[in-house]
């Protein structure tokens, strides 16, 4: 790999057997090729180290070294429950941090530890000397947060963050994303729709609800909390038998499931009921990504890959800036309309929302 400041936009043409004109206009965004090939030059100018004259003035303006000297090394620290998320935050992280020369770990936090013991095992697992920590969604058990928020090190949290904490945290919207989807099934004629998510595990899932009752309160649909599961899912078994019941009682005429690995469920139940998708039964899931196992879903498109790369550069900018007000920044993704959801069967469609 050549070094950082001999790349030139002739290395990035060379390495992807494209013309330097080309990489030129792609680079200054430019017309003349498909969007696809505008993002892998992007990608790779950046994997190379390549930047333009006003992306090194951006970077010094934010005190900033393009060509850094001295390479850092991150922590991305989780449990387990942050897991679905970890492999999309670390490629947003390591994407960023590559052209910088920096690297980014992962580091699993116990989950089976006393609250006493905690500062210990940071001593002990060298946390604290690295150059600066992410803090993952979902961690478990909650007592972490605190201990982590604690550290004399930069830190950012990819998640919301809790009231009265200074710290600088990056996530993706979960509330617009909700909007999006409440907006969408209303434009289509729907009005039963049935929330699902367990809204007690962490805070991005209680904004989720909360972002669902805005909607359709804005929407003029009043909110009934029984038709929905939002309950604690203490037991698996009790959760989908109680969630069957409700959907035979009430007969939603769209869901949306609000949490990753409950979209599976949900459409495991309908196809048990033999209610036909989207005919009978239109279904929005927040998925992280799209899974082979389930059919092209209407989905929120969760920016999480996004949300790794703006966290880096956020934490390159509070090294730089360690005395400036702390910040929140909430990354907005665009909605994928797929085969899961159509327009209710009575074909009733609000004007407005058209």
């Amino acid at each position: 790999m050549p070094t950082r400041k001999q790349v030139t936009l002739k290395t990035i043409a060379k390495e992807l057997g494209l013309t330097v004109q080309t990489v030129s206009k792609a680079l200054k965004g430019k017309s003349g090729m498909s969007e696809a090939t505008r993002q892998l030059i992007v990608h790779t100018a950046e994997k190379l180290g390549y930047y333009t004259m006003d992306q090194i003035r951006s970077l010094r303006l934010d005190r900033i070294a393009p060509y850094p000297n001295e390479r850092k090394r991150f922590l991305l620290v989780q449990t387990a429950e942050s897991v679905a998320y970890n492999r999309l935050l670390l490629q947003g992280l390591q994407d960023r941090f590559f052209s910088f020369g920096h690297r980014i770990e992962l580091l699993m936090l116990p989950q089976k530890i006393k609250k006493e013991h905690m500062n210990d095992w940071i001593e002990e697992s060298g946390m604290a000397y690295a150059d600066g920590i992410f803090i993952a969604p979902s961690i478990v058990p909650k007592a972490w947060e605190p201990a982590l928020f604690g550290l004399q090190l930069p830190r950012i949290l990819l998640s919301f963050p809790p009231p009265g904490v200074k710290i600088d945290s990056v996530i993706w919207d979960v509330y617009e994303a909700t909007f999006q989807a409440v907006t969408y099934l209303r434009s289509l004629g729907h009005e039963r729709i049935m929330y699902v998510g367990d809204i007690h595990l962490q805070r991005g899932f209680i904004l989720r609800w909360q972002a669902f009752c805005h909607a359709m309160n804005m929407l003029g649909v009043e909110i009934d909390p029984s038709m929905h599961s939002i309950g604690e899912r203490t037991n698996q078994a009790q959760w989908r038998e109680e969630m069957q019941q409700q959907l035979e009682h009430f007969t939603p005429s769209a869901i949306i499931c609000g949490i990753d690995h409950e979209v599976p469920v949900v459409h495991e139940l309908c196809n048990e009921l033999q209610w036909r998708v989207p005919e009978d039964v239109s279904l929005v899931g927040f998925l992280n990504e799209q899974s082979e196992s389930l059919p092209s879903f209407t989905r929120p498109l969760l920016s999480i890959r996004e949300t790794g790369y703006r966290a880096a550069d956020r934490m390159l900018w509070r090294i730089a800036n360690p005395t400036l007000p702390f910040e929140h920044i909430r990354i907005q993704g665009d909605f994928f309309v797929g085969s899961t959801t159509s327009a209710p069967a009575n074909g009733r469609v609000f004007s407005e929302f058209k």
